[in-house]
């Protein structure tokens, strides 16, 4: 099997599989990034955004949250130990200043000693030279606790991920053909690729750091009232002063902040758009359009995200203001309390030290908020995923066609996309083995729809299918689609060598067997003209050779996969009269024996098969072969005649 396609799009839009649009989900990024640092965290279009960048909250929070825990249940006891971890580096972290406050007060008293003349009097380096030891010490260990903290959360989190991405992939392999149908390429990307990674730094940075703060605000808070209750009170005063002035700044600049992303998305998708056209930018002479509004939305861009970043930039200079009035507050009290004795002097410096580090935790702990509402609406769209209803599950008691023949079988199959919109209704086909079928009509027709329950990427809604006269549900989806060979006008490559796309046909296939498909193709002359050969590597969609070159390797790999039942689905449009020629006669030795279904267009391409099915709205209009359908003057003939005689084309619209 090769590749599938359908009567309409396989995935909704964006081909390219891109993200670059406004609402793209948490952590997205486009050709322009969007992860610029904010005040306190990543900024905005990170997903981790800092107070003044919006937030996606998650719908059923509580429920997510429970869930990303259930992540972290298998490795609670490792989890334990990292916040054992961070709570001892934040103790002796803590423990810092007050002990350097004795070495100052002894280093104050010896001054003060000499300056009075005081016999005998020095300063006791002994003493203080002991205190520093104790201070390496101190933040030797503390250093080390938050080593092996960060150490063991990078194996908790990327474990964590790791188990998430297992399931996201099975689950996507176990997914219906019709979730990827309704949804663009890019949601499901972000959804596997940003939105875990938004977990997994959330895991790795931000819950540590949540520790850590908490820990730190209980710790000073602590240290600062075993000093002075006084003094306590007058720094908490200017605590509901700092949270008012980030609150009122946060909203002034969040409009500003939404604003930027929506300019963000709308550049991100012009650049996408222009880059991906840019040929046909070209061949209309569209630069100067293209450039104009591409200067328009930058320059929203750039009104938006300096307003947002200038305002959000006000917070900390704000903050250092307010800081710094509770600081001078503190030092004059501190000052009196000194002079009356009621304090030492390393008393006040140690509780200076403690009353900078006080708000830091609590603007840390505050944006930590923020992006755990991002990482839990990250996960929670993941989840959405992974609680998709998945296609039915292959019968416990699945049957064997050991040799398949090839003989196909549709008996009153009625199959819609939607409930109640009927788009095959009471099919009807007999197809012995080794036929030739040929599937022509007009597009929506439900050709290619034919070919997708065939496949069983879909499932019959009535009716039955059967192969060898045992029907499809009854038998593994694996087994049935190793049945199937399919060549579709939509070529599928990956990037990898010319030789491993056509050997993607069969597993275990030699050198010798893929020249040969390849020669059976008309492949084997262009292969040989490259650089590398088979040996050349192929971009992600094959666009470094043509089209058709493309098309012919597409081929290469169905005649290699030596199915017994062929599909080809205008499997020639894309190449050039006379390769088609050469083609036509490959295939027609390759559909020997074999039960083939050719879809098709162009519909010189399918005179010599068997049997015609001439199909409009789901239904079987004509049958016959070619002669005999010309001969009758209806609708085929009205299609036959509109591509070589300009005849009746109103009747034979396409």
């Amino acid at each position: 099997m090769s590749q599938t396609n359908g009567d309409r799009p396989m995935t909704g839009g964006n081909p390219h599989g891109a993200a670059a649009r406004p609402g793209m989900g948490p952590g997205a990024r486009g050709p322009f990034g969007g992860s610029g640092p904010g005040p306190f965290g990543r900024g905005p279009g990170g997903g981790h955004g800092g107070f003044g960048a919006p937030v996606e909250k998650a719908k059923n929070f509580r429920g997510s949250l429970k869930r990303i825990v259930q992540y972290l249940r298998p490795r609670r006891f490792v989890l334990l130990s990292v916040f054992l971890m961070a709570i001892l580096s934040t103790v002796f972290s803590i423990a810092g200043p007050k002990i350097m406050g004795k070495a100052i007060t002894k280093l104050g008293e010896g001054l003060v000693a000499k300056m009075m003349h005081v016999p005998g009097a020095k300063v006791d380096f002994d003493y203080i030279g002991h205190i520093v030891l104790i201070m390496i010490g101190l933040y030797a260990v503390s250093a080390t606790f938050s080593f092996v903290q960060q150490y063991i959360m990078a194996s908790v989190a990327q474990k964590t991920v790791y188990d998430m991405r297992n399931d996201v992939s099975a689950k996507l392999a176990r997914l219906p053909l019709r979730y990827f149908d309704s949804r663009t390429h890019g949601e499901i990307l972000s959804r596997v690729t940003n939105d875990i990674d938004t977990v997994a730094t959330t895991l790795q940075q931000s819950l540590t750091q949540l520790i850590t703060s908490a820990c730190t605000l209980l710790g000073v808070l602590v240290m600062m009232l075993s000093i002075s209750p006084l003094m306590t009170v007058i720094a908490a005063v200017t605590l509901p002063l700092s949270i008012l002035a980030t609150m009122n700044i946060a909203k002034a600049s969040q409009k500003h902040f939404a604003a930027q992303q929506k300019s963000l998305g709308q550049l991100n998708g012009h650049v996408e758009e222009m880059y991906t056209g840019h040929k046909i930018v070209k061949a209309f002479g569209r630069e100067a359009q293209s450039i104009a509004t591409f200067d328009e939305v930058n320059g929203q861009l750039y009104n938006a995200a300096w307003k947002a970043q200038f305002i959000s930039g006000v917070i900390m200079p704000v903050m250092g203001f307010i800081n710094n009035v509770g600081y001078v507050l503190v030092s004059v009290v501190g000052g009196i309390l000194v002079t009356k004795r009621r304090l030492q002097l390393g008393d006040i410096t140690a509780f200076i030290q403690y009353s900078r580090q006080f708000t830091m935790p609590i603007v840390q702990t505050a944006n930590i908020a923020n992006v755990l509402q991002s990482t839990v609406a990250a996960a929670e769209r993941v989840f959405e995923l992974l609680d998709e209803p998945e296609e039915t599950p292959d019968s416990a008691a699945a049957k064997v066609i050991p040799f398949p023949k090839g003989e196909v079988r549709l008996e009153n199959v009625k199959f819609g996309y939607k409930e109640g919109v009927t788009v095959i209704d009471d099919l009807n086909i007999d197809v012995k083995q080794g036929d030739t079928i040929a599937i022509v009509g007009p597009t929506g027709a439900g050709k290619t729809t034919m070919v997708n329950l065939l496949m069983r990427f879909y499932d019959v809604g009535a009716g039955r299918i059967t192969v060898d006269g045992v029907d499809i549900r009854d038998l593994k989806r694996g087994d049935l689609r190793t049945m199937f060979g399919m060549v579709l006008q939509d070529t599928w490559l990956f990037n990898g060598t010319i030789r491993d796309n056509i050997a993607y046909g069969r597993q275990g296939a030699t050198d010798e067997d893929v020249v040969w498909a390849a020669k059976a193709a008309h492949a084997d002359h262009f292969i040989r003209t490259l650089p590398d050969g088979y040996k050349t590597v192929l971009n992600e969609e094959g666009t470094n050779i043509s089209q058709g070159q493309r098309q012919l390797l597409t081929i290469a790999r169905a005649i290699l996969a030596d199915p017994p039942i062929l599909i080809l689905d205008e499997a020639t449009s894309s190449v050039d009269t006379r390769t088609e020629a050469y083609i036509q006669k490959a295939m027609i030795e390759l559909m020997k024996r074999r039960t083939s279904f050719v879809i098709a267009h162009r519909l010189s391409t399918i005179r010599n098969a068997d049997l015609i099915l001439v199909m409009n709205n789901g239904r079987i209009i004509e049958q016959g072969n070619h002669r005999d359908l010309l001969a009758k003057g209806g609708f085929y003939a009205d299609l036959y005649n509109s591509q070589f005689a300009g005849a009746n084309l109103e009747n034979a619209a396409i």
